[in-house]
């Protein structure tokens, strides 16, 4: 079953169930797209407890964070890349393009003699893990009608919860084991097993979209300003404030030049005027960033709640907790009141959950004020969670035409990178500030997110001025 635009498939008034996504054939289509995503969010994460295993044997400790860093920067140029790879190879031939990335990346990661070689490796997967990305949203609208898509990138963007959560606990295993090869080695193995599965699944969907000369000049303005971002977020004091102030530029060059050139990454609605696309990929920055504080969240629990390193990594993983739980109940939402309340709602309520993390910080805290810490970052991911399906089904509807549709559906992750690579400096900033006291430190982080999270509720609120959400 596939389609062009949406108005092939008119939608049902009626709110759809999980289990209709695996109705009419679409099963293994979708087991394919929410499996991409999960295995691209379990490989950027996965490297988080590996890294200590992985210098004490090849070296490189002056690149620690460089894995997780190059995999970032790279999936970007993937994800920019979706509408080029389905308009040139089909659905199926796109996805086995990024599989065999997997097995060749993960190949040169598992026998890699040193950390250069390691990162050459986590280049090529961090291509894949973009294409997974990007492909996981862009087929929705292909591969399934219309009143499933909320719920379909319900379950997608649940997959990146659950792989921030799955992916340290793989590595912390395998390097409690001494195998940090092996986990490698499997990374490669799973895109082998799903490029095995792949055709077979999506039997039928060929090329989607019109072959268009490859944006260059824009793909490396945003590359570059990621970049600058991604360095910004492992470097300190001046050259901090460097790095952001040269990604300000490039963005600010990206978008002045993407908006002219004759192919753009961005659809053209961006920047039309009157359109809701700008106000759509404002929320989602605002939403996603908010990933950042779980890079800090374990090393709070710890540090003032006095709890063991493995309850403080499941304590980390509260946000994306709350994110992939509440996002299938955000995504049932099936009329243009319910979804422009959830717009609202969901940056509203991650703010609450924010500020309330913030008000309670205090050292030294037991057990109970660490149980509440937990809760209130799970209601702060059950706002991107309520959110964050609506405003990707509004972000796939607010294109009619078919060669726009693959880069609509692209902005979704490619946002989403963006703000997470930019949150992870501000964060260092916010968090550093600080020191040394950690309840000073923590309160920085959250009261800096809430205030990001509560300017996304001023977005949502001007997308659905827009109509950004309407039938």
């Amino acid at each position: 079953m596939t389609s062009e635009s949406p108005s092939v498939h008119a939608p049902r008034s009626d709110s759809p169930r999980f289990t209709d996504l695996f109705r009419d054939g679409n099963a293994g289509a979708v087991g394919i797209l929410a499996g991409g995503f999960l295995l691209a969010a379990i490989t950027m994460f996965v490297t988080t407890a590996l890294m200590p295993s992985v210098v004490a044997e090849i070296g490189g400790r002056e690149l620690y964070a460089w894995p997780t860093t190059i995999y970032v920067v790279v999936s970007i140029i993937g994800v920019m890349g979706v509408g080029q790879a389905l308009a040139r190879l089909g659905a199926v031939g796109a996805y086995l393009l990024a599989f065999a990335t997997y097995l060749v990346g993960g190949i040169v990661c598992t026998l890699a003699p040193t950390m250069p070689v390691l990162l050459a490796g986590r280049a090529v997967v961090g291509l894949g893990g973009g294409l997974l990305s990007g492909l996981g949203y862009a087929l929705v609208r292909t591969v399934l009608p219309q009143r499933l898509w909320g719920m379909a990138t319900g379950l997608i963007s649940a997959m990146f919860g659950v792989g921030t959560l799955v992916g340290p606990v793989l590595g912390g295993l395998f390097a409690q084991f001494d195998a940090w090869r092996l986990a490698f080695a499997m990374i490669a193995l799973a895109g082998l097993a799903l490029g095995f599965v792949a055709p077979r699944a999506l039997r039928g969907h060929g090329r989607t979209g019109q072959v268009e000369p490859f944006p260059l000049g824009s793909v490396a303005l945003l590359t570059a300003a990621v970049a600058a971002l991604s360095v910004a977020s492992i470097t300190e004091g001046a050259a901090r404030v460097a790095l952001l102030a040269a990604a300000a530029v490039l963005l600010v060059a990206f978008v002045a030049w993407d908006r002219r050139a004759r192919s753009s990454v961005l659809p053209d609605s961006t920047y039309r005027p009157g359109s809701p696309m700008r106000w759509l990929m404002l929320t989602n920055a605002m939403l996603t960033i908010a990933v950042v504080s779980e890079a800090f969240t374990p090393l709070f629990g710890q540090s003032m709640a006095g709890l063991a390193p493995v309850v403080a990594g499941f304590f980390g993983a509260a946000v994306s907790v709350g994110w992939s739980f509440f996002g299938l109940l955000g995504a049932r939402a099936a009329t243009p009141r319910s979804r422009s309340a959830l717009l609202i709602i969901g940056p509203g309520l991650l703010a609450a959950g924010f500020l309330g993390a913030a008000l309670t910080q205090r050292e030294p805290a037991g057990p109970g004020l660490a149980i509440v810490w937990f809760v209130l970052l799970v209601i702060a991911g059950a706002g991107i969670g309520f959110g964050f399906p609506v405003l990707s089904y509004a972000t796939m509807s607010n294109v009619t035409d078919a060669a726009e549709a693959g880069k609509a559906a692209a902005t979704i992750p490619l946002v989403g990178l963006a703000a997470q690579s930019l949150g992870a400096a501000l964060a260092g900033v916010l968090v550093n500030a600080g020191l040394p006291s950690m309840p000073q430190a923590a309160i920085n982080l959250f009261v800096g997110l809430a205030v990001l999270a509560a300017l996304g509720v001023v977005t949502a609120l001007a997308a659905v001025r827009r109509r950004a959400v309407a039938e």
